[in-house]
């Protein structure tokens, strides 16, 4: 049974402060390398799509919760900050904050959408699926990138090896035959690659 209107409005505002905070919590109190499941990207892109794989129906709906959901998040992470380690509660309307706010609307927009369509058939399924595998995977590939650093270090291979496997964990959860989760894990490499050189192309004009 899809949820209501207000029950999707409720859950989304709830569920942002509760994704907030609680990571940062994740954060404090978790050791390496779960900790950094905490500062992932992926991590905030995937709640998103579990949300609109919720709501089951209603691209719209998804989408705008989904965005609701992430932007909430945003403050309640910095509001954690400021409780539980004396952090100035002025950087919840800091520029940077709108910044993540801003990327917030968009992955929420984009991942919601993803999890609606997981629920679908046809190839909007099968990218669907693919979505959330995808962030994990070019995530890995960065943790990679940083195994190989000397001034990193070599413990990030437990980071590439985590979002690989959270990566085919939601393909198999989501994907309901050995056929579409076998396209779908071939469809999230080339997402994988193209979510990887659209975080350089941000980060070099941020930089």
């Amino acid at each position: 049974m899809r949820p209501g209107d207000r029950t999707v409005a409720l859950a989304s505002v709830v569920g942002g402060f509760l994704l907030g905070f609680l990571d940062f919590c994740w954060i404090k109190w978790l050791p390496f390398p779960l900790a950094e499941l905490g500062n992932s990207t992926a991590t905030w892109a995937v709640a998103a799509f579990f949300f609109g794989y919720w709501v089951r129906s209603g691209r719209l709906r998804s989408a705008l919760g989904a965005a609701v959901l992430l932007v909430v998040a945003v403050p309640s992470y910095y509001l954690a900050a400021a409780l539980l380690q004396g952090d100035d509660l002025a950087v919840l309307w800091a520029p940077s904050s709108l910044v993540w706010m801003f990327f917030g609307v968009l992955a929420g927009v984009v991942f919601g959408t993803a999890g609606t369509w997981a629920r679908g058939a046809g190839w909007r399924q099968v990218v669907g699926i693919a979505l959330p595998a995808a962030v994990f995977f070019e995530e890995a590939a960065r943790f990679a990138g940083k195994a190989t650093d000397p001034d990193y270090g070599a413990g990030a291979w437990w980071n590439v090896a985590i979002d690989l496997a959270l990566g085919l964990l939601i393909v198999v959860l989501t994907g309901g035959s050995h056929r579409r989760r076998a396209l779908a894990v071939a469809a999230a490499v080339p997402l994988a690659g193209a979510i990887l050189v659209s975080f350089a192309v941000a980060a070099g004009e941020t930089g």
